[in-house]
């Protein structure tokens, strides 16, 4: 059963995370492929912070169901979903209120210019906000 769980999990993981990581490139105005194959380590640290800001968040959904049927499974897994998409939501949230907030700079411009510290800081934003929803998930 825990080789069933652990391929489940994962096959649900991986699809949340590209379809959070689209919804993330559609929402932020900058052309995440392109940037990252031009080499915009800017784009990559924003990238890298949604795969383990989404990560944890999952991984927080996952530990806090306790599967103990295949009943239970589905409700994981629909649980696990559920908690992925609040978690999108509030990387979102903490992205736009930051951006809005920073008068001096606009985020999606500097991501542009492939201001890499720029990059970074929303890197940090997508985690900072992933350990405030993981907490609330446990």
């Amino acid at each position: 059963m825990v080789a069933l769980e652990t391929l489940v999990y994962l096959a649900v993981g991986l699809l949340v995370m590209m379809i959070a990581y689209f919804i993330i490139d559609l929402l932020i105005p900058v052309d995440f492929p392109k940037e990252i194959t031009d080499g915009n380590k800017a784009v990559g640290w924003v990238s890298a912070g949604i795969y383990a800001s989404l990560g944890f968040i999952i991984r927080s959904a996952i530990i806090s169901f306790e599967v103990s049927e295949a009943h239970d499974l589905l409700h994981g897994v629909i649980s696990t979903v559920e908690f992925a998409g609040i978690g999108v939501v509030a990387l979102m949230i903490g992205y736009f209120i930051v951006d809005l907030v920073n008068t001096r700079f606009n985020f999606g411009v500097e991501l542009g210019k492939k201001n890499e510290a720029a990059g970074i800081m929303i890197f940090g934003i997508f985690m900072g906000v992933a350990f405030i929803v993981s907490g609330v998930i446990q």
